[in-house]
């Protein structure tokens, strides 16, 4: 029986994923896959928790608790806008696509980290960062590289793309292929009515 890399995500309406390719199509020509590995639009999604590997018997109990946590948050928007990069834009590692956000979205994000910490997940070390991660740079690439992504971030603007009703978090599984990642939902819960 062989672990699954697993995550919880919010999920983003596919008119927002559009918008957010259509917003870094000229930023993704300029940086082409051998400074940066784009994440494909269908793909962009809002990380509350990487699990890492999970055990196939674990999925049940983890969708069940889940389900608990979900229905004592209500549902709530979010507004999509804007662009930057972690750490810094001096040191680019994560490209990202940013939100606005409720403090619900906080008070959802920390019952599901001690949750899966309850279950046995290892906590995040990190404060959470409500961030869609589009691209992720390459390693070890010499100075002029990161200048140029550095520059090209900088004269990118992406301005608001859009608000997303957030009314059910997902448990995903995420395959690698030659192609990059696969995800697949495996379960969903909805979170409380208002």
């Amino acid at each position: 029986m062989s672990l699954l890399r697993a995550f919880i995500a919010i999920e983003l309406p596919v008119p927002i994923q559009n918008a957010i390719q259509q917003e870094t199509a000229v930023l993704r020509q300029a940086l082409d896959s051998t400074l940066v590995r784009w994440v494909p639009s269908h793909n962009v999604h809002l990380t509350l928790k990487f699990l890492g590997d999970v055990s196939p018997a674990n999925i049940k109990l983890l969708t069940q608790t889940l389900s608990q946590e979900a229905d004592q948050q209500p549902a709530f928007d979010i507004q999509i806008g804007g662009i930057g990069s972690f750490p810094t834009s001096r040191r680019p590692r994560v490209i990202w696509i940013g939100l606005h956000a409720p403090a619900v979205l906080e008070s959802l994000q920390r019952c599901i980290e001690s949750a899966a910490a309850r279950l046995g997940y290892a906590p995040e070390e990190r404060p959470f960062s409500p961030h869609l991660t589009i691209g992720r740079v390459r390693q070890n690439l010499p100075a002029s590289s990161i200048q140029k992504i550095r520059t090209s971030l900088e004269a990118t603007k992406v301005g608001n793309l859009g608000s997303a009703k957030v009314d059910s978090i997902h448990l995903f599984k995420s395959d690698l292929n030659s192609n990059g990642s696969v995800y697949t939902k495996l379960s969903s819960a909805p979170l409380r009515k208002h």
